[in-house]
């Protein structure tokens, strides 16, 4: 009983128009109230005027739902050169008649308030146009010109309340615009009650950085999402990055690849790296964080595997440039369509903008592998809570898409046991490269701190930024048990070597002494056993002589005996 009461319930759910626009439909839960007005509020340059022709633009080429735009302050002619630049070619739209542009030019100055102010003469100018091309969307932009120069508020509003219900009557999916009030969303203050939807926009300014974002206020009859959303005004339109869908659904990958570096590789497991995983590699300046991604790409690209290189602190030249020292060369990666190094300041954007921005190239090139050097540079932008948001997002995206990513953070010193940005917590694998001080040199560390789901080396290698890459040596222990590195393991090593080369001649001479003496035992064995053998033999010729000596008497004593049986007494006595 209760199951049949849900689907009836959701099947009676709220009818909606969807926009069309990226993200925006996500966060409404499928678009706009269909046949229902929707109130956008907004300053000036929020971007109030583009979701609503996009909106209308959209529904003609993807829904056939043809549009009607009412402008009060831009021309016919300038929204078609404005949104030109935009991707939307209205010329053709209205043409097609799949769009009807009317505009309604109203001077404040020539207004005189006289009696009672009704809407009648709009209500059949809109129901004409709507008519004429059997509009199911119609936007109003914007709503304040149509009221200006009248200050009988008791008037306004009850012919606000009687627009939106002829909107509703009407059947249209509606738009209608409207200016940022002082203490209330609109003007007026009344529009956000009387709409079913309402959408506040805003263009706001954040250490000098500008960031759009777009909050749905309410939305009668469905649920949405109720956060702030950051959104972006480009080449082909507004992108909405619905952060808030972003979760822990994706599936992980029990699939490995390389890290580039074999003896790397060994220390996770033989190995590499889980496909789709996250990776941090953390370290002071010069500690070779970005050496290491470098080999981590180029193994990529030798697997026809696509990667992504987001930079913050180099140009892809200078990129380029360096990592060919160490004998890898990203030029032809990116010849080969394989390599893409996408670099800005991050000044040039604030953190929201910029994980918009990783997403839509993220979107459009498809990459297997994506670089983040380095995410430290994200706080000159925002604060390191900020960044851990802004980072766990957009790891929770290339996870759902099975990507797997690499991000390279600098730490301020040694002793510092965590990354700047307190996300090692969100990495599957965490590696951290070291900086040994003695004797007036400094040496390179490596270990792995974690690496979930797999064996891991525990132990400490040294490694070699050298002109074929990096090489990873065997940890060097000296006799007091401290780890050796350098110079001072080479001097250490050639002296133990020194001492276990005397040590191997004195146990050779001993050896061979040893071995004079045992032959020397051996002949002296050798001659006692052949004067053995040479008694031995005498004692046995001796014994032989001596048996025959006595069988010898034993035989003539017998011979004896019998003779003198033959000489008994005579037969006569």
């Amino acid at each position: 009983m209760t199951n049949a009461n849900t689907a009836d319930i959701n099947s009676a759910g709220l009818e909606k128009s969807p926009t069309g626009i990226n993200g925006l439909d996500e966060i409404t839960d499928g678009g706009l109230p269909k046949g229902r007005p929707t109130l956008i509020a907004g300053g000036a340059g929020s971007g109030k005027t583009l979701i609503s022709m996009q909106f209308l633009a959209q529904g003609a080429l993807k829904y056939d739902e043809p549009g009607v735009f009412v402008a009060f302050e831009e021309s016919a002619e300038d929204l078609t050169k404005n949104f030109a630049s935009l991707g939307i070619d209205l010329a053709d739209l209205t043409a097609r008649k799949k769009i009807l542009i009317d505009y309604i030019y109203i001077d404040s100055s020539e207004i005189e308030e006289t009696g009672e102010y009704d809407l009648e003469g709009l209500f059949i100018r809109l129901g004409s146009a709507i008519d004429s091309i059997g509009a199911k969307r119609v936007v109003l932009d914007t709503i304040e010109v149509l009221f200006a120069g009248f200050k009988n508020y008791a008037i306004l509003r009850s012919e606000l309340r009687r627009l939106f219900r002829w909107l509703k009557s009407k059947g249209v999916t509606a738009i209608v615009t409207g200016e940022r009030g002082d203490n209330t969303l609109t003007r007026f203050g009344l529009e956000e009650y009387v709409a079913d939807c309402v959408i506040l926009v805003d263009n706001r300014m954040e250490q000098q950085i500008a960031t759009r974002r777009l909050r749905i206020v309410k939305y009668r009859g469905s649920k949405h999402g109720t956060n702030e959303y950051p959104f972006l005004i480009e080449e082909d339109g507004i992108s909405v990055l619905p952060i808030t869908s972003l979760g822990l659904e994706h599936t992980a990958s029990t699939e490995r690849m390389s890290s580039g570096i074999e003896r790397l590789d060994n220390m996770l497991g033989g190995k590499g790296y889980f496909c789709g995983s996250s990776i941090l590699i953390s370290g002071t300046a010069g500690a070779g964080k970005t050496s290491l991604a470098a080999h981590f790409v180029d193994a990529a690209c030798r697997r026809h595997e696509r990667c992504l290189y987001f930079a913050f602190e180099e140009s892809p030249s200078q990129i380029g440039r360096n990592m060919g020292s160490i004998g890898i060369d990203f030029n032809s990666c990116i010849n080969a369509g394989l390599l893409q190094i996408h670099a800005s300041r991050p000044m040039a954007n604030g953190l929201e903008m910029h994980l918009l921005e990783m997403r839509k190239i993220i979107d459009k090139f498809q990459p297997k592998v994506v670089i983040i050097d380095t995410i430290s540079n994200l706080t000159n932008v925002g604060t390191e809570t900020d960044v851990k948001f802004m980072l766990t997002r957009l790891i929770d995206y290339l996870k759902s898409r099975g990507i797997t990513a690499l991000s390279t953070s600098l730490m301020d010193s040694e002793e510092d046991g965590q990354s700047g940005q307190g996300i090692s917590s969100l990495m599957d694998t965490w590696i951290r490269l070291r900086m040994f001080e003695e004797g007036d040199e400094r040496n390179r560390g490596l270990s792995v701190v974690k690496s979930r789901g797999m064996a891991h080396s525990n132990q400490i290698r040294e490694y070699l930024i050298t002109d074929e890459g990096i090489k990873l040596t065997d940890v060097y222990l000296g006799q007091t048990g401290g780890l050796l590195m350098g110079s001072s393991r080479t001097v250490v090593e050639a002296r133990e070597k020194a001492e276990a080369l005397a040590q191997k001649q004195e146990t050779e001479l001993k050896k061979r002494d040893l071995e004079k003496r045992l032959r020397s035992l051996d002949e002296q064995i050798a001659a006692l056993r052949s004067e053995f053998e040479t008694e031995e033999m005498e004692l046995k010729k001796l014994v032989g002589e001596e048996e025959l000596k006595r069988k010898a008497i034993d035989k003539s004593q017998t011979d004896m005996a019998r003779l003198r049986k033959a000489d008994g007494p005579s037969k006569e006595s």
